[in-house]
């Protein structure tokens, strides 16, 4: 299973974006990948960074070019996880959501931002409140977005859902967001996909992590795109997934310890040497 992460420059033309995207996407098909992240807000323009207000978005446009994006995943039998403000009926505000589109062109589900900065949900966006999982090809994928990375909660219910890789888009603003992502994929031994614009080159680059936290790759300077394959059975990866991550599980149910908690006076008294 191939996957691609994606770093590109996006801007608050949404006609621009799906420009963008589509070549993007033909390039990573031509590279053999069968799932290509984009990064948060990417189609529609990201709000605070590039969006002033909701009147500025040309909503028809929006929605014009994700069906050419469906269309064309359609075609090239690529899944596509893009970045994009969702409209609400006004007056409410959108969702900050990632749409998930199959190979068959078809959206198929969208994950919704639940941990909204402060700024996010005082001034633009609409909180969500469900995990989202979809399968391709036998890998189970989950969905979050940026500053859901603070939340350790959010990545361990994903392992609990059984996903084989988590897919952080984001638009970070420091450099340890990038260590941060690290850690959830090692710690829950689970591939991560991390995609950033190329505005945030500066502070880190677009990456997949190993379910052991390694760097597979990175998104290299001037490129839009990393490819990496996703391979359960890599011997590499067998302490990982095969060990680390059931034996976790089985340790967080807490039975393995409370079968052999002991009853002994030099345990409960803390005070004596």
């Amino acid at each position: 299973m191939r996957i691609a992460v994606t770093q590109p420059a996006g801007s608050a033309d949404a006609r621009h974006n799906g420009r963008l995207a589509r070549r993007i996407m033909r390039e990573a098909a031509a590279s053999g990948a069968r799932l290509v992240q984009f990064p948060e807000g990417f189609l529609s323009g990201y709000a605070k960074e590039q969006i002033a207000g909701w009147a500025d978005v040309d909503w028809p446009a929006v929605r014009e070019e994700l069906e050419s994006v469906a269309e064309l995943a359609a075609e090239l039998g690529l899944w596509v996880v893009m970045g994009s403000a969702h409209p609400l009926t006004p007056p409410h505000r959108p969702h900050n959501s990632l749409y998930v589109i199959s190979d068959a062109g078809r959206i198929v589900t969208r994950y919704d931002k639940r941990y909204c900065s402060n700024t996010e949900i005082t001034r633009f966006y609409s909180p969500g409140f469900e995990p989202v999982v979809f399968d391709v090809d036998g890998y189970r994928f989950g969905l979050a977005i940026c500053i859901e990375v603070n939340f350790p909660t959010l990545f361990a219910e994903y392992e609990q859902l059984g996903v084989n890789c988590l897919l952080l888009s984001a638009w970070p603003v420091d450099e340890i967001f990038f260590r941060k992502a690290q850690a959830h994929a090692a710690i829950h031994n689970y591939w991560l996909g991390l995609s950033v614009p190329r505005q945030s080159a500066g502070l880190m680059p677009s990456a997949v992590f190993g379910p052991d936290g390694s760097v597979l790759a990175t998104v290299g300077p001037g490129d839009d795109l990393a490819v990496v394959t996703l391979d359960r059975g890599a011997p590499e990866f067998h302490i990982a997934l095969d060990l680390a991550r059931p034996w976790r599980a089985e340790a967080a149910v807490g039975e393995i310890y409370r079968s052999r908690r002991v009853e002994d006076p030099r345990s409960s008294d803390r005070t004596s040497a």
